[in-house]
């Protein structure tokens, strides 16, 4: 029998050295701004569940999930009601590149699939190979051209159950 070993628990004001820590890694700052950290303001938007990922009890990684229909001019408010934008990276470089990125990911999917999402969407930058085949073998597609926003330049994508 296979056991999940992935745990997510709501960030909060403690975890602000640690996600600024994380973000200022060249591996997290090169696709994610690391120039605006989450801050109080930030971890108090309801719109928005921000996560630290664990594995088997040791934080790696951070991950949030939002209503895509929480801003007027999102660029997913096409979606279905109640669908969920996800975006995460992991900030300990010793845990990239070895099978975790995907599994979490996984893990955090099935939960908001549970939860009745009929979509999940997500924007890499379109220049992140990495971040786009992930998605790709999570079974994303990509659903428009490579777009300016007012979060980036980004790639949406999307899964369904």
């Amino acid at each position: 029998m296979v056991t999940n070993h992935y745990s997510f628990r709501q960030a909060n004001l403690d975890d602000l050295d640690l996600l600024k820590a994380w973000q200022s890694n060249p591996h997290v700052s090169e696709w994610w701004d690391s120039d605006e950290p989450i801050g109080e303001e930030g971890l108090a938007d309801t719109r928005v569940a921000r996560w630290i990922v664990s594995f088997a009890g040791r934080p790696f990684g951070f991950m949030q999930d939002y209503a895509v229909h929480g801003w007027d001019d999102h660029h997913f408010a096409g979606l279905p009601k109640g669908a969920r934008g996800i975006d995460q990276y992991i900030g300990d470089p010793e845990w990239v590149g070895i099978g975790h990125g995907s599994a979490f990911i996984r893990t955090r999917m099935d939960a908001l699939f549970f939860d009745g999402a009929p979509v999940i969407a997500t924007d890499p930058h379109p220049e992140n190979a990495r971040a786009i085949a992930v998605y790709k073998k999570l079974g994303f597609k990509v659903s428009g051209s490579p777009q300016k926003t007012r979060w980036g330049f980004i790639l949406p994508m999307v899964a369904k159950p």
